[in-house]
């Protein structure tokens, strides 16, 4: 590439010199505005799409015949979409706002730039260049977030780039088993992306491909997710959003998305015309994403009179029938047939599942009244089941993952420690830094959720130092249950031992009052330790970051009590008798 000056470029006869321009190999490229990138509707663009070969002979309508679709064919020209209205009509108010620029999307200023990254955010599987452009504050803002999730985006500064924001995502991993699924997850990055970008009140965003070689996902294929799912979004925030800019660093890509884009994006009524008859037969639903007809719910209104009808219904063609043992024959239509008794079973009676629940939770108030009077909170709510619990610690994990809980990490009050003597990973809490006045549980808990749930996927175990913690107000056991439900069955199943140390009278009769009214299964798994040195029989001390506080306590409990910890050198002695 032969680097040019802004004020060079802009004197270009033609915008399309800039799209030609390849990705730099080092040294710094100039920032490039969108006035020198070409308009997907630019005439400019239209000669370029044609073939070398159809350019001087051919219509732009025959050239765009000649681009070979490999996921389209005979078959997709005869489908729902093949004769019939447009499913993508000429839009030229959409079509202004579409940008196609051959190099880096960090290159250009915009409002915001899109990063394809893993789940940790991490600098070695971002975009190639991406941060060594940006500087080294983007790495360290990345740290901050606690990840990403697959379909996923989050946004922060651009730092050194000319755009204001990056945007990062994580593209999904694909196999041709889960087709559907990668390409729903592919699509839903591309929507986060837009989505993030109109909360923020920005206008225009520059993306690559979502895709990773590592990842497998094959180029032609997610061009087309990428291209429709923009579209169906601009379709519903056009007025929102003013530029969307593909960026392309190969000449493979390049080619894919000349191809593809007058397929969604058509220019005039021949595109629109050749684009019916070469699009794919499923392209999405009205976000673009896959739709699976076997998964539909489909609601039909009952018949007037048909409970007292005694003449059968006329048959509905359009009720979609399986060709299972459920199937009915169409002239026979009744009020059973809307009302069968096989599809029915599948769901619990509304009626009978709220009964449920209004006996459990009256059950529960009736026997745990007797913990709110004794000062332990309220803990009569119902016990919820295992699919309840699942759902309840996805909602707080995928919340979690999503905000910013660096001021709750900082007070220290949970934190990974190393394994124990038996290679269990540990989780350390520290009572007296649980501050409640300034604690806003609800972002507790989210933190708690997300910190714990590398650990719950395999045994592990929990160390509490209780050391001067009677001095600070501690949650109730309503917040403890609660707390229980939110991080599910698996954290209870794979839960090996709760190391207290320096229990209190108070904190014992907390535990027997959880182990009685909350979880016996947990209570059962708390092992009370009186001194450091038999909880380093536990867990080996290199194993444990121990507040020096701890130590203290810990001399002024059992100071007397022969083998003594030093507070200052942290150094175990036997104490000299008499």
């Amino acid at each position: 590439m032969q680097n040019r000056s802004p004020s060079a470029a802009s004197a270009s006869a033609s915008p399309t010199a800039a799209a030609a321009m390849a990705p730099g190999v080092g040294g710094v490229e100039p920032a490039v505005t969108l006035d020198q990138v070409p308009r997907w509707s630019d005439p400019d663009q239209r000669i370029s799409s044609l073939s070398p070969t159809a350019a001087g002979s051919e219509t732009q309508s025959s050239s765009f015949l000649s681009f070979s679709d490999p996921l389209t064919g005979d078959d997709a020209a005869a489908g729902p979409g093949g004769r019939g209205a447009s499913r993508f009509p000429v839009d030229h108010e959409i079509n202004s706002k579409i940008y196609l620029w051959r190099g880096h999307p960090w290159n250009l200023e915009v409002d915001a730039v899109v990063n394809s990254t893993n789940e940790n955010l991490d600098e070695a599987h971002s975009s190639p260049g991406l941060h060594a452009a940006a500087g080294p504050g983007l790495a360290e803002e990345c740290a901050t977030l606690g990840g990403c999730r697959t379909g996923m985006a989050k946004m922060t500064n651009a730092y050194d780039l000319p755009a204001r924001k990056v945007i990062h995502t994580v593209g999904p991993k694909y196999a041709v088993k889960y087709h559907t699924a990668a390409e729903n997850a592919l699509s839903h990055c591309y929507r986060s992306c837009l989505e993030l970008l109109i909360e923020n009140g920005l206008e225009s965003i520059a993306t690559g491909c979502i895709y990773t070689e590592a990842k497998n996902y094959p180029r032609e294929p997610a061009a087309h997710v990428a291209i429709r799912t923009v579209r169906r979004f601009l379709e519903k925030q056009k007025d929102k959003i003013t530029a969307i800019v593909f960026c392309t660093t190969s000449s493979s890509d390049t080619e894919i998305y000349k191809r593809l884009l007058p397929l969604y994006f058509p220019r005039d009524k021949p595109e629109e015309e050749i684009a019916a008859l070469k699009l794919p037969a499923d392209v999405g639903d009205e976000n673009g994403e896959t739709v699976i007809d076997e998964r539909k719910i489909r609601i039909k209104p009952l018949p007037a009179g048909a409970a007292n009808s005694k003449t059968p219904i006329p048959a509905l063609a359009d009720i979609p029938l399986p060709d299972s043992g459920l199937t009915r024959r169409r002239n026979s239509f009744k009020l059973d047939s809307y009302l069968d008794p096989a599809f029915m079973s599948i769901i619990k009676d509304p009626d009978l599942r709220r009964k449920e629940q209004w006996e459990k939770s009256a059950q529960a108030h009736k026997g745990l009244n007797l913990a709110n009077l004794l000062g332990f909170g309220d803990l009569g709510s119902p016990p919820l089941s295992a699919a309840e619990e699942y759902s309840l610690h996805s909602r707080y994990l995928a919340k979690a993952n999503s905000m910013n809980l660096s001021d709750i990490a900082e007070m220290k009050i949970i934190y990974r420690g190393g394994v124990d003597s038996e290679g269990r990973a540990v989780m350390v809490v520290v009572g007296a830094h649980f501050l409640l006045r300034c604690l806003d549980l609800e972002r507790f808990a989210l933190y708690v959720v997300k910190e714990f749930e590398p650990l719950i996927q395999k045994p592990y175990s929990i160390v509490y130092f209780h050391s001067a913690a009677s001095l600070q107000p501690q949650p109730d056991l309503g917040f403890m249950k609660r707390l229980q439900q939110i991080l599910g069955r698996k954290h209870r199943k794979n839960l090996h031992a709760i190391y207290v140390l320096h229990p209190t009278l108070g904190l014992r009769t907390a535990i027997l009052a959880m182990q009685l009214f909350v979880d016996g299964e947990v209570g059962k798994k708390v092992v009370y330790v009186d001194r450091l040195v038999q909880l380093f029989r536990y867990v080996p001390r290199e194993q444990l970051t121990i507040p020096d506080f701890v130590f203290q306590h810990d001399l002024e409990v059992n100071g007397g009590k022969g083998i003594i910890i030093d507070p200052r050198t942290k150094h175990v002695y036997q104490r000299p008798s008499g």
